[in-house]
């Protein structure tokens, strides 16, 4: 059956990379249409890209394949940015107003302005979470119509390195996919995880993946702080693999013996585990090595929440991610955090139906991509495929939006979690040079005709033009006189 109508996500991850299609249906649920995978470990490194041509092939092997089992063409798909580099930084810009002044939507579009156009060396401005406002000595989250002196604007800005934003949209170019929307991957997990409870209560997402391990924290239902830790479930199978195997080997053992926790009374020292016919290692051994980088991940993950939040997670640490599927994780997070409260999300809070094996698992890898689909508001689905090969025939779009692209949005214009492609960036400028020209125009042009006008109210005021007037009267009345 050919698929008419759905949303496309793509998901770049350190060991593979993901492709979903899925339908959304009026009652808010999603069905799953199809979903394919790319080992992605040769050219992406701890969630960014690294080699652009390999990544490209992937790319338009995924679109390729997922084409073949929905029979019709994708014509644009909705993207995750996360991985390596991205970081929070907070930002405060103020304004002081004349006297007891009205807080209007433009002085509030003026401030997120001002936040936007920071210039950060080598770092791109991914994505501006609103904090609050402070007018004159009250903190406020809607400011507009409120009387003050004084406003500043409280920003927490996520940041990637540039090489690392325009290495990601190289890649789609180079594949010549069309990109509906590029979302922050970490907010688009949280949206999709995360419960309004724990998001006003305060909470840390902890997502822990092959390469990386992204902690977001929130209170108040804002994101108050966003990192990426370059460390992973990978690193601990490279930590077994130094016992001489290979890494295949080593992440077999992890999955087979491998706990994040093991009480000292548990531990048989006169046990041991087989690496191979000839080799075996120590029990013991083989938990200092796994829980001794669990630790050190759990430390950074730690580190990361910030300090006035640490007391303040009511709605506690919730892990997600591959990693969190690791035997006691819970009691391992709350022996060195000291946080009773602690959540598996092994999936999403939508409801989705599937047939596929991987989406059903609900072990928290398939999270992300998920929440993405989840995200998706415009269809993707083009042509339907001729089976014969003629993909120019008699086949209609199976949309008008199917061929439509959003406007090229401004800053200010764009959603929480939404991060501009470079295109859209490109296209934005160049509608901001036109609208600044016709400004300048405008300008322009009022200036000449008020100095056209000072120059009339100039010679009409000179004393040759009085003159001149004065002559005009004084012969009309002669000619009066004369009549």
């Amino acid at each position: 059956m050919v698929a008419r109508e759905f949303i496309v996500a793509i998901e770049l991850g350190s060991s593979k990379m993901t492709g979903i299609a899925g339908k959304k249906n009026l009652d808010g649920s999603i069905q799953v249409l199809a979903c394919v995978k790319e080992d992605s470990s040769s050219c992406i490194h701890k969630g960014v890209v690294y080699n652009i041509d390999k990544t490209a092939q992937s790319l338009t092997s995924i679109v390729s394949k997922l084409e073949k089992q929905l029979k019709t063409q994708i014509t644009q798909v909705y993207v995750g940015v996360g991985g390596q580099g991205i970081r929070s930084i907070r930002n405060v810009i103020t304004k002081e107003l004349p006297g007891e002044t009205l807080v209007s939507q433009d002085m509030v579009i003026e401030l997120m302005d001002a936040n936007r156009n920071m210039k950060y060396p080598d770092q791109e401005i991914l994505d501006a979470a609103v904090q609050e406002y402070k007018v004159d000595s009250q903190y406020q989250l809607e400011p507009v119509g409120i009387q003050c002196s004084h406003i500043e604007g409280n920003f927490l800005n996520i940041l990637q390195r540039k090489t690392f934003y325009k290495n990601l949209n190289k890649c789609f170019e180079a594949a010549e996919i069309n990109v509906a929307e590029m979302y922050l991957a970490p907010r688009a997990l949280a949206d999709s995880v995360l419960t309004e409870t724990e998001k006003r209560s305060g909470c840390a997402l902890v997502d822990l993946g092959a390469d990386t391990t992204t902690v977001s924290v929130y209170s108040k239902n804002i994101l108050r702080h966003l990192a990426v830790i370059p460390l992973g479930s990978n690193n601990i199978t490279k930590d077994i693999a130094s016992l001489q195997m290979e890494e295949s080997e080593a992440e077999k053992m992890k999955l087979k013996y491998g706990s994040a926790y093991t009480d000292n009374s548990d531990i048989d020292n006169n046990m041991k585990y087989s690496i191979d016919q000839d080799r075996t290692v120590e029990m013991r051994k083989f938990i200092e090595i796994v829980e001794g980088r669990l630790e050190e991940i759990i430390a950074n993950v730690w580190c990361q929440v910030p300090e006035e939040y640490c007391d303040k997670l009511l709605g506690g640490i919730i892990l997600t991610g591959g990693g969190s599927n690791m035997k006691d994780i819970e009691k391992a997070f709350q022996n060195y955090t000291r946080i009773d409260k602690i959540r598996i999300a092994k999936f999403v809070t939508h409801t989705i139906t599937s047939q596929n094996a991987d989406v059903n698992a609900h072990n928290g890898m398939m999270n992300t991509v998920l929440g993405l689909l989840a995200k998706g508001d415009i269809n993707c689905a083009g042509h339907a495929i001729d089976p014969n090969g003629d993909l120019f025939g008699s086949q209609k779009p199976a949309a008008q939006e199917t061929t439509e692209q959003r406007r090229a949005r401004q800053a200010t214009e764009t959603p929480a979690g939404v991060v501009r492609t470079a295109e859209e960036v490109r296209r934005a400028e160049e509608e901001a040079r036109l609208k600044r020209e016709e400004e300048q125009r405008i300008a322009r042009e009022k200036a000449e005709e008020e100095a056209r006008e000072q120059e009339r109210i100039r010679k009409e005021n000179s004393p040759l033009s009085k003159l001149g007037r004065w002559l005009k009267r004084a012969a009309t009345e002669i000619v009066k006189e004369d009549d």
